[in-house]
């Protein structure tokens, strides 16, 4: 099997967009769970509103990878599980490094999707001394002092970084220097990074937030919609208004 230092996935010498990429894993969510209830075809309805987004943009995306389906037959759900694991790159051996191992960093460890995506725990590593040698999911933590070293000989292109804002971009730079080319940065900071280097942020706090704005905005509207339900009957039954001439809200 090959590994990640020796193959880039092939989407950007294909042409493909970077928001069909995105839209990808969430196809490959919905595929694996019909492959797990042995269902053998699908249509792009179906598919569609499993993955969340609208039929014709499905098909635009599947037409990127040659696949057009079968008419009054759909999608081969085996075929397309195999089509874009092998798009993403998931065909492949992933080996994975850590780095930060706090709360965060030991959830990501214990995290079973890694694996059964192709990804493999290569080593998790903390600038902590005192948890060196402690084994968290069954791997043993390595001190910072050694992350180029375990680069090197992990064969690594992938890394997560879980540590502090502080320590994140130092952390970054050696990665990127021991020739790590993709990092998940869950650390609260924006990396920078040279040309070449990509950079995935997964922020919590930031999600959070923009729930809170959509949460705020539906109850603004529900008081809207509930003050407008009331004004009519502060009217008279003519519905004038409280002068009993003009009324209160005119028409437009």
């Amino acid at each position: 099997m090959a590994t990640g230092r020796t193959h880039r996935p092939a989407t950007r010498s294909r042409g493909i967009p970077e928001a069909t990429v995105a839209r990808l894993p969430l196809y490959l969510r919905a595929l694996t769970a019909l492959s797990e209830r042995s269902v053998p075809t699908v249509s792009s309805e179906e598919l569609a509103a499993a993955a969340g987004v609208n039929s014709a943009k499905l098909r635009k995306d599947f037409s990127y990878l040659g696949s057009y389906g079968t008419r009054g037959v759909g999608y081969d759900v085996e075929y397309l599980v195999y089509q874009i694991s092998r798009e993403l790159g998931l065909t492949q051996d992933w080996p994975v490094v850590i780095v930060g191992i706090g709360n965060l960093g030991a959830a990501l460890a214990n995290y079973g999707g890694f694996a059964s995506r192709g990804f493999r725990v290569a080593a998790l590593i903390d600038a902590d001394p005192a948890m060196a040698g402690k084994p968290v999911a069954g791997i043993p933590v390595q001190h910072t002092d050694d992350l180029e070293r375990i680069i090197d000989e992990n064969g690594v292109s992938i890394g997560v970084i879980a540590t502090p804002a502080g320590a994140a971009q130092p952390v970054c730079d050696r990665l990127v220097a021991a020739g790590v080319t993709s990092i998940l940065n869950f650390a609260p900071t924006v990396l920078s990074v040279p040309d070449g280097v990509d950079v995935r942020k997964v922020d919590l706090s930031i999600e959070l937030q923009i729930l809170a704005f959509h949460e705020q905005r539906k109850a603004g509207e529900e008081a809207e919609a509930q003050a407008g339900a009331a004004a009519p009957a502060e009217r008279g039954n003519d519905g004038k208004g409280p002068d009993g001439d003009v009324p209160a809200v005119m028409p437009a």
